[in-house]
């Protein structure tokens, strides 16, 4: 079921992201390139973020279990079909139970952002030192990059139910 639900994001990601990244102003209609531009794009940014928390939740040895918000991912797909400027993400995310030690906890929640981190710093890489690319790599690689490093920050913010008030409260419990 995760991975359909992953599947499906995805493509939800795409869509909601299609218009926001590229915009079209030779055509009004929907584009299959712009969503597929967008799923490679945009997509990897939340669903890398997600497996993040899953994959060191699963390395430290707690279960953890990989959820779409559907009113999260609904309220975004909502916004975009009335063409609200403004755009609320909170498509996903990973349970894990109750009874993670602190240590666990932190590394847990920081996990995420630190994808994000990483995807920023791939993505300013690749800009710096690759020679030649398209208008439109060097469009997504940009992107990829500012979308990830506004993740990263936004992320961190140590306000619930961001994931930098758990890193916080994880390690103000370790003292």
């Amino acid at each position: 079921m995760e991975i359909i639900s992953l599947v499906i994001m995805t493509v939800v990601l795409g869509y909601i992201f299609t218009g926001y990244i590229i915009k079209d102003h030779l055509s009004s209609g929907f584009s299959w390139d712009g969503l597929k531009f967008a799923m490679i794009v945009a997509a990897p940014a939340v669903v890398f973020h997600e497996l993040g928390h899953k994959f060191v939740a699963m390395a430290l040895g707690h279960s953890a279990t990989f959820f779409v918000y559907w009113w999260g991912l609904g309220l975004a797909l909502v916004l975009k079909l009335i063409s609200s400027p403004l755009l609320i993400l909170a498509p996903a995310y990973v349970s894990i139970p109750a009874g993670v030690p602190a240590w666990d906890g932190m590394w847990i929640a920081f996990a995420g952002p630190l994808v994000n981190l990483a995807l920023f710093g791939i993505s300013a890489l690749v800009l710096k030192y690759k020679k030649k690319m398209s208008q439109k790599e060097f469009l997504g690689w940009t992107i990829s990059k500012k979308l990830n490093i506004f993740l990263f920050i936004f992320n961190m913010i140590p306000l619930p139910p961001l994931d930098g008030s758990h890193v916080l409260s994880n390690l103000l419990s370790l003292f």
